[in-house]
């Protein structure tokens, strides 16, 4: 792969999650091209299987690992793998995430209409949203971060130089419509960011997160992309708002998770979100 500059991690071991995925495969592909010997973890084996294919085609060292970041023992199986075939872990990157219908609105503002006309096919206003699809968007991105950070760090400390990286994301300083779980839970994901960084800064790990903007990925293309392959109006929203007025490329994600994870580059850089988002965040909308 093109990297934008390269960094030195050989005799590093990389753990990615949510690595069978468009942005995490990249990243798991860019560590194994600067030397790491990465686990290439995601839920789904078949999709590990091939990222970490990929990686050893190019001449690096990779094993794709089933791993459910969920459940606990499904990491610390995940854990031992990686021990035994590839060695402690020195960089985690904290990949696996996403949204989910249940914890979706279908629309952007409440209408009172919506409620006067009673209960109507397809229509999810804020109260109709299911508890339990709220928990399971708030527990895939932050019990997801938390769990395999519990279980991975405990090979980091001790160690020299170790780096986790969060991904959050823009929801997280601005919420979107109709997607309150998501935004709730990549809020909390930079909190513990900052907050696991300072509980980690005495033990030689550093703690940053990346907050994408809007990069098109499997799970969100039809969202923003119509049959035809035209942009949706809620992608038009977001272009528009986006002072690039493009979404970006998973390779513009590479240079900002390079510099994070080399302590030669950013040894002091601790505790820190750092949005990679086309402007996004700094426009105001005039």
């Amino acid at each position: 792969m093109n990297l934008p500059f390269k960094i030195d991690l050989h005799g590093k071991v990389a753990v990615v999650t949510g690595a069978g995925g468009v942005i995490c495969s990249n990243f798991a592909k860019a560590l194994g091209a600067c030397g790491a010997k990465v686990a290439v973890l995601d839920l789904n084996k078949k999709s590990a299987d091939l990222v970490a294919q990929e990686i050893t085609e190019a001449g690096g060292q990779a094993v794709g690992v089933e791993a459910n970041v969920l459940e606990v023992a499904s990491l610390k199986g995940a854990r031992q793998i990686v021990r035994d075939q590839l060695g402690l872990c020195d960089i985690l990157i904290n990949g696996a995430g996403g949204n989910h219908p249940k914890g979706t609105t279908s629309k952007e503002y409440l209408d009172s209409k919506d409620l006067a006309a009673g209960e109507q096919e397809g229509l999810v206003t804020f109260f109709d949203l299911d508890p339990q699809g709220i928990e399971f968007v708030f527990n895939l991105n932050f019990l997801g971060t938390l769990l395999p950070t519990q279980v991975f760090l405990k090979d980091m400390v001790g160690k020299k130089d170790g780096v986790i990286l969060n991904i959050s994301s823009m929801n997280a300083f601005t919420p979107l419509t109709k997607i309150p779980a998501y935004s709730g839970a990549k809020a909390a994901v930079s909190n513990f960011t900052q907050w696991l960084a300072v509980h980690l800064s005495k033990v030689d790990v550093r703690v940053n997160a990346i907050a994408p903007g809007f990069f098109v990925t499997n799970q969100n293309r039809n969202m923003l992309f119509n049959a035809d392959g035209s942009t949706t109006e809620r992608a038009a929203k977001i272009l528009n708002a986006t002072p690039m007025g493009r979404f970006g490329e998973c390779e513009e994600l590479t240079g900002t998770l390079l510099w994070l994870v080399d302590h030669k580059a950013s040894g002091f850089v601790n505790g820190v979100v750092v949005p990679v988002d086309g402007g996004f965040s700094a426009y105001s909308g005039v």
